[in-house]
Parts: C-alpha cells; sequence; structure tokens
C-alpha cells in the first residue's frame, strides 16, 4: 500500500472542493456537477478549511501535534482535582 501523507489528502481536497465552488454547473463526460448556490458556498468553506489544515499539518507535522495533545491530557488529567474543585457562582 501506498504511504499517502495527511497534509497531500487535504490539500487535493481542498483544491477539489474549489474547483466544485468555482465551476458551478458542469457536464464532465458521464458525470453532471451541479451543486446550486447553497453547495456552492459549502463547497468554498469545505475547501478552504481543507487548504488551512494541509497549511498547519505542512508547518506543524502530525508527530509535534501528537506530542502536543499527549502533553496536555496529561496536565489535565494531573490537574483534573484541582479543576473540579471549582464552583460557578449561582
Amino acid at each position: 500500500m501506498t504511504y499517502w501523507p495527511l497534509t497531500n489528502f487535504f490539500l487535493i481536497s481542498g483544491l477539489v472542493f474549489l474547483i466544485i465552488a468555482v465551476i458551478g454547473q458542469a457536464k464532465l463526460g458521464f458525470a453532471e456537477i451541479n451543486p446550486g448556490g447553497c453547495g456552492r458556498l459549502l463547497a468554498f468553506i469545505i475547501g478552504v478549511s481543507s487548504l488551512i489544515v494541509a497549511l498547519f499539518l505542512s508547518i506543524f507535522p502530525v508527530e509535534t501535534l501528537e506530542a502536543i495533545i499527549t502533553s496536555l491530557a496529561q496536565q489535565i488529567q494531573q490537574n483534573l482535582p484541582n479543576l473540579t474543585q471549582f464552583k460557578l457562582p449561582s
């Protein structure tokens, strides 16, 4: 099986969604793309979001993010008794 990094997935999916948002209604041989106005807006939002995620994954590798998440989870587990002591004013 081919190794396909997560960054490539988000980059390609972001570009595909942006193409759908820009082209809108099109016939591609046997397939017809007709997302409508709301679908084009949603495709634009998903495309831009995917490109932003790809950018962050290229700046911060997945291993770095996993180390940060693990560290935060350990800090929360250690300080959980302290966090449960606070009561909200009524």
